[in-house]
């Protein structure tokens, strides 16, 4: 596989942004994903969503109030945004000149989990959405000091129920294991204390605010200093600790190039991260730069966002519904804003059980063959069909390849863009596909190639980048 290939797999969804790394070079192209600008506006479908909390209590007591049928249609109202987002923000991984700065919400995302599942209150995930594509490339401070104090996390983990005397660690617990630190390196006791700290932290219209009677102003003693510490210092404090950057390095290095990150790459660039102050950009710059030097390609487990996007671009599909890659993703356990646990996708091996590599075969297949799963299916997250038939809608598929080529050079330009390594065998069923009297001005050409992409996709290597 073409390096530039690889790594527009690894810093985007797909193989588009290729020929721009290529173009510019890769610093070049990083700097042109950091300075990339992305929308503020409200999405129109969460204009009549409740987003202060008069509003909220409005609408919980509208629905209290409501008859069987107004509250069907309140909640379906609920579902459709629920849906609407997860469309507003496939659109952007799929339609971003710049890739990058999405999958780094989609890595921010699995690393401050908050899932709309608990939170429920869709305004609140499209805050904590949009934090994390403001400081996508900022500090690693700052940017855990707003998701602390966001919404959806102070509802997500629980800390409307922390109060002075009535302490829930939830926050306290997370905060340390796994948004910063790590295990193994802090206390039972700064959890307790940090607890105290959090007491009184609740919702307010733009983010958390401390409430005057569950809040505890008593000393307390984290990490050794002792003071009346509330969110903003318990993270000060955190990042003052020696061995702060290495979860995040860690992670990062597992999301972008190796499911398991060699640990002196850990250390390496971690101690690096902490010179920059925990600024993101550099440290991405750095590793990216420098990995793009070495060979390795096959270190890591396509996710099923790469999968399907790449899928998607490859065949050069047009108006495909972003709602059918949502449902997709949920069926390979990658479900955006629902996480199954606050640890957040697993990744690597987890991406390729049995299970969810005969889903993408199948869905290989179906695209390969010019079919799309009907608009009807999504009736069933919405629950306006309780036992729909799966139908299927006819699409345009075609695949980019050289008609002045012939048959093995066609297998090697697929083979340079989609697979990090081939073998005699591969190749040899891949000219059995097609042959050496292959004619690629032929009418019935693209078909050819298309079931020769088919069968690419389902090797193991096609999983791996």
């Amino acid at each position: 596989m073409k390096k530039s290939n690889l790594w527009s797999l690894r810093l985007g969804f797909s193989g588009k942004e290729s020929d721009k790394i290529e173009k510019l070079g890769l610093e070049k192209f990083l700097k042109h994903s950091y300075d990339s600008k992305f929308d503020k506006q409200l999405p129109a479908f969460l204009e009549d969503d409740p987003k202060t909390l008069i509003e909220l209590k409005e609408f919980k007591q509208a629905i209290k109030d409501a008859d069987s049928d107004a509250k069907k249609k309140i909640l379906k109202k609920e579902i459709y945004s629920a849906i609407e987002l997860r469309r507003w923000w496939i659109n952007k991984m799929r339609t971003d000149e710049f890739p990058l700065r999405e999958n780094m919400v989609v890595f921010w995302h699995n690393h401050f989990v908050s899932t709309s599942q608990k939170v429920k209150v869709n305004y609140w995930i499209y805050q904590h959405n949009m934090i994390l594509r403001e400081h996508a490339f900022g500090n690693f401070k700052e940017l855990t000091k707003q998701i602390v104090k966001s919404n959806a996390m102070l509802k997500y983990l629980d800390n409307v129920d922390n109060k002075k005397g009535k302490y829930n660690e939830n926050l306290s617990r997370e905060l340390l294991e796994l948004f910063t630190i790590g295990i193994g390196n802090y206390s039972e006791n700064d959890i307790k204390e940090g607890a105290k700290a959090l007491a009184g932290l609740n919702y307010g219209d733009d983010g958390g605010v401390y409430r005057k009677i569950p809040e505890d102003n008593s000393d307390k003693t984290y990490f050794g200093k002792t003071g009346n510490w509330k969110a903003d210092d318990l993270v000060d404090i955190i990042f003052e600790q020696k061995n702060i950057p290495y979860l995040i390095t860690r992670k990062i290095l597992k999301w972008f190039i190796y499911d398991n990150p060699p640990e002196d790459l850990v250390i390496y660039y971690g101690d690096y991260f902490r010179k920059k102050n925990f600024e993101i950009q550099p440290l991405l710059t750095k590793i990216f730069t420098e990995e793009y030097a070495k060979e390795n390609s096959g270190n890591k487990i396509k996710d099923p966002l790469v999968y399907i996007i790449q899928l998607i671009d490859e065949l050069e599909v047009k108006d495909f519904d972003d709602a059918m890659i949502a449902l997709f993703l949920r069926q390979q356990g990658m479900d955006l804003y629902n996480q199954v646990n606050v640890k957040g996708w697993d990744g690597g091996n987890s991406w390729l059980t049995s299970q969810i590599y005969l889903q993408r075969n199948n869905t290989s297949d179906l695209l390969c063959s010019g079919r799309s799963i009907s608009k009807k299916v999504l009736n069933t997250m919405t629950g306006e069909e309780e036992k729909p038939k799966v139908e299927f809608d006819k699409i345009d598929v075609k695949i980019d390849f050289d008609s002045n080529g012939n048959n093995k050079t066609i297998i090697a330009e697929l083979s340079n863009r989609l697979l990090f390594d081939v073998n005699d065998s591969m190749q040899k069923d891949m000219e059995n596909l097609l042959k050496y009297d292959f004619d690629p001005k032929e009418a019935h050409a693209n078909f050819a190639v298309i079931r020769l992409f088919n069968y690419i996709t389902k090797l193991p290597e096609y999983q791996l980048i």
